[in-house]
């Protein structure tokens, strides 16, 4: 292929996957501006406690921790005859119908808690097709490491702007106009489905590393592949941040007395701070192997949450947003690149699905052992929770060991012939079925 064609076929996969990004996680039911939005529903209207508000975060996300399931699905079932563009066209809609009950329904605890219960199981499908389609040409392109930038420098937009505008949305939104702006964004996200870039969809299904199995057979696969066990531990202890969700947000707006929309311009300053890092990972993943980028990325982000416990006031917390929110960044780029590369033939949307459900079961399971700290010691319990962030970050490193280290011994864009001889041994001693070889889309 020509220079001038592969610049073009990249384009036309970035432009694709951006304009995907930025509405899954606008539309994302744990993203930061429902989440946020919920919450402070809970606190302001509901009166829910700091306790009642984690847990309501950590029940109502359980679809997510059984995101594996729904990865599997995506593995193995085609819904009209369109693979991963078939999802968008049947879960985002039926999502855009939950959001719209609860824009009817009197705002209660029970009613919030079904709702919101509801539209992360449908959106879990959504989900599935997203990140698995993105894994898989990340794959086959020899891209993970760029498309992990781009994923992380668009995802973490909606992210920015949901927590700036939170604290705006929460004063001047009434929670029946929130829940009808978030069923007209699925009714959009669903639209996507109709869209079909040769650049992504030419053959994707066709080569190697999206053969699979039968749901056995694939199983047995996602067990016996050794790459899934570092990817996905990895994830689980760099999303745990005790400190980082419900005892900040107490933190700052109960013991500091800031304003409710402090929390959240801390968290769009924080966000912020990751993009210009994704953009030099973006340049480093070409130029050096993914190995030293996990070793560097994981060195610099074990203190990230260290300042945090020497704020007293919310003026410093929004300062110190800036350099914790960088020393994250190459960490982040690292761990998503790791987790395309980890995924078994024809099982992405198995691995990336497992990765997300570990990812927020980490991030929820932090947040209530967090709220339990923060509430144990009214003059230490925040401290406590930084000191233990830092503590998990710092077991990453030997983790990292654990890596097969053919997976992560090139840079982005560069052929691994012993990867490409372990996908086409594990296909044949996976006996696929000619049936499931014939692809559709």
């Amino acid at each position: 292929m020509r220079a001038s064609d592969e610049a073009a076929q990249t384009r036309s996969i970035f432009n694709y996957f951006s304009v995907t990004t930025l509405f899954i996680y606008i539309v994302l039911p744990h993203g930061i501006f429902l989440d946020i939005a919920t919450t402070f529903m809970l606190k302001n209207q509901l009166h829910a406690s700091a306790n009642q508000i984690s847990a309501f975060r950590l029940f109502t996300a359980v679809p997510v921790y059984l995101s594996v399931v729904f990865g599997l699905t995506r593995d193995l079932w085609n819904p009209l005859g369109r693979r991963d563009r078939g999802y968008f066209l049947v879960f985002a809609p039926a999502t855009a119908l939950v959001f719209a009950w609860m824009a009817s329904s009197q705002l209660t605890y029970a009613g919030l808690f079904l709702g919101m219960l509801l539209v992360m199981f449908l959106f879990r499908f959504v989900a599935a097709a997203y990140q698995g389609l993105m894994a898989l040409i990340g794959q086959e392109k020899l891209m993970s490491g760029r498309l992990s930038a781009l994923w992380n420098i668009l995802s973490v937009l909606p992210y920015i702007a949901g927590a700036a505008a939170s604290g705006y949305l929460v004063e001047h939104f009434t929670p029946r106009q929130t829940f009808i702006l978030m069923a007209l964004l699925s009714v959009a996200l669903g639209a996507m489905g109709l869209w079909k870039p040769k650049a992504v969809f030419d053959h994707a299904y066709d080569r190697p590393q999206a053969k699979g199995s039968d749901l056995i057979g694939d199983l047995k696969r996602l067990l016996k592949h050794r790459a899934v066990y570092p990817a996905v531990l990895i994830m689980f202890m760099f999303q745990f941040a005790p400190g980082s969700n419900t005892p900040l947000q107490f933190y700052l707006t109960n013991t500091l007395h800031a304003s409710d929309s402090a929390y959240g311009y801390y968290n769009a300053i924080f966000y912020a701070a990751f993009v210009p890092v994704y953009f030099a990972y973006g340049y480093l993943c070409k130029r050096y192997p993914l190995e030293k980028l996990l070793w560097w990325g994981t060195v610099i982000t074990v203190p990230q949450m260290i300042p945090l416990a020497f704020i007293h006031s919310a003026v410093q917390a929004l300062w110190w947003a800036v350099p914790i929110g960088m020393m994250g960044g190459i960490a982040a780029g690292a761990y998503y690149d790791l987790a395309m590369r980890s995924c078994p033939p024809g099982l992405q949307g198995s691995l990336m699905m497992m990765v997300d459900g570990v990812f927020l079961l980490s991030w929820r399971g932090g947040d209530v052992l967090g709220s339990w700290i923060y509430s144990s010691s009214p003059h230490y319990g925040f401290l406590y929770c930084v000191l233990a962030t830092s503590s998990v970050y710092a077991l990453i490193l030997p983790v990292l060991l654990l890596i097969p280290k053919e997976l992560i011994a090139t840079s982005d864009g560069q052929a691994n012939p012993l990867v490409d001889a372990g996908i086409l041994r594990e296909i044949t001693e996976g006996r696929v079925p000619a049936a499931v070889l014939a692809s559709s889309d």
